[in-house]
């Protein structure tokens, strides 16, 4: 907190004692006011003549300077959290601070609300998987590459997960880790279903009812698959692509794609 100002009076007798001869030290000393204090009221008279208040350029402000570096902290700790979360906290401990202020705190110190990247949750493993793959196929041409029929499974979210997260963050800072959101491909609050795709076009998307296992995704490949390779308008020499999961490398899956 600010320290309590010092009376005109006191002030006026800080003056009348360096005109005096006395020094700094032996006017705080007399007066029992810190040197620092007497240093500064004289470099202030010296520069306006006066030891009157001066008039200030708007409404002080409400929050300390330790309650500023406090926001400002918490916000670079916690980038998730809320302009509510931060007002409460304060109110905790005595000061109530509208939720603009801790904004305008916030933007001064280069903090800036923005919507967190979503960051696909990979272990190494699938990295190590992944970079192999594309390592493999850096010498493929165009043509190769139109052959390819790709398919997968993936979730779409109903409700609530998808929504956009907000972190507190400066320019430049987006790819930090703790200003992102990690992602995994399945969940709960969703509808699951198949697709498959080439440089041609999507093919057939199917939803998928209940657990998904092996059996349900043979059922799925005898129903689409084919059907959509000549949608479009691959030739019989095409590649299917599919990724490691278990389901996939089923025997019953492995002796489908042999037949």
């Amino acid at each position: 907190m600010k320290n309590k100002e010092h009376t005109r009076q006191v002030r006026d007798t800080v003056v009348k004692k360096f005109k005096a001869g006395f020094g700094y030290k032996k006017i705080s000393q007399a007066l029992n006011i810190p040197k620092s204090t007497v240093q500064a009221i004289i470099l202030k008279w010296k520069e306006y003549q006066t030891t009157a208040n001066l008039p200030r350029p708007g409404r002080p402000s409400k929050l300390s300077a330790h309650t500023r570096r406090r926001l400002i902290r918490d916000a670079a700790k916690r980038p998730m959290i809320t302009l509510d979360e931060l007002q409460r906290s304060k109110a905790e401990v005595g000061d109530s601070v509208h939720r603009t202020t801790i904004s305008l705190i916030l933007h001064k110190s280069g903090l800036y609300g923005r919507v967190a990247r979503r960051n696909p949750f990979l272990k190494d493993i699938h990295k190590k998987c992944r970079l192999k793959f594309a390592t493999s196929h850096l010498g493929d041409t165009p043509n190769m590459w139109k052959k390819v029929l790709w398919s997968d499974e993936t979730k779409i979210e109903l409700f609530g997960n998808n929504a956009k997260r907000y972190v507190w963050r400066k320019s430049n800072t987006a790819h930090h880790r703790e200003h992102t959101i990690p992602t995994v491909k399945h969940g709960g609050g969703s509808i699951m279903v198949w697709a498959c795709f080439s440089s041609a076009g999507t093919g057939k998307m199917v939803k998928i009812d209940g657990k998904m296992d092996g059996a349900k995704y043979r059922t799925i490949l005898e129903e689409n698959l084919m059907e959509s390779a000549k949608d479009l308008r691959l030739r019989r020499r095409f590649v299917f692509q599919q990724d490691n999961d278990p389901k996939h490398k089923a025997k019953s899956i492995m002796e489908w794609f042999k037949n």
